[in-house]
């Protein structure tokens, strides 16, 4: 799953490229995009759990500047005990098509009790609806 984004002169830094900051922001637009797909949040909400991000690795590969366009991808890429993880990459269109890599990054969640605000076991459906989306993307 992707959502495309134009770099606005409101993304840049100083240096006339995208701020490392914002790249935080279009990672979460494309999740959002990817839970709403999926009616992940109202499925995890019908159980009374929260998705709640732990940790954010973001790993720079090239800078992104004014009027690039980037696609921000999304993908459920493995499953633990108490926490997932999200594959993100951000890459520069040219031509409607992939061309450089700009950003990746591995989002660790955990899905939040309501009630007791602790992170519990995934397991039976949780994990079910969670293992179907692995590495689709979609």
């Amino acid at each position: 799953m992707s959502v495309d984004i134009i770099v606005r002169g409101y993304h840049l830094d100083i240096y006339q490229h995208v701020n490392n900051g914002r790249y935080l922001e279009f990672l979460e637009e494309s999740r959002w995009d990817f839970l709403g797909h999926h009616r992940l949040v109202e499925q995890f909400q019908e159980r009374d759990l929260a998705i709640v991000v732990a940790n954010i690795n973001i790993n720079y590969r090239k800078p992104a500047v004014f009027g690039d366009v980037l696609r921000v991808s999304t993908s459920v890429a493995a499953i633990g005990n108490k926490s997932a993880k999200f594959s993100q990459e951000v890459w520069r269109l040219e031509n409607g098509e992939p061309k450089d890599l700009v950003v990746d990054a591995v989002v660790t969640f955990c899905l939040l009790d309501d009630a007791s605000q602790n992170a519990v076991v995934i397991s039976g459906d949780v994990r079910a609806i969670l293992e179907s989306l692995l590495e689709i993307g979609e």
